[in-house]
């Protein structure tokens, strides 16, 4: 990990296109302001991690229900179900 110290102002660059400055320092907390491409994606990390749980859990659903359609797909179709027939009186 790589520690700066920045004052307010002051910014740092990464990859060419995305800036970050200190725009605020009020004891604790640190407001940032980001310059970035619209291409790039921002995200607080504990979304990032609740979107990568949801993957993984998404990804072991569906390989269970590929599984399910690759082992139906090879079977022979089940026939229609009928109606049972009714006899009527005369």
């Amino acid at each position: 990990m790589l520690y700066l110290t920045r004052k307010i102002g002051e910014s740092v660059i990464i990859n060419d296109d995305i800036e970050v400055t200190v725009v605020d320092i009020r004891g604790k907390s640190i407001k940032l302001g980001f310059t970035f491409p619209s291409s790039a994606t921002v995200l607080r990390r504990e979304i990032f991690e609740r979107i990568q749980e949801e993957n993984r859990a998404a990804a072991a659903v569906g390989s269970d229900a590929l599984a399910d359609a690759i082992r139906d797909a090879g079977s022979p179709p089940s026939p229609p179900s009928t109606p049972p027939k009714t006899e009527t009186g005369s």
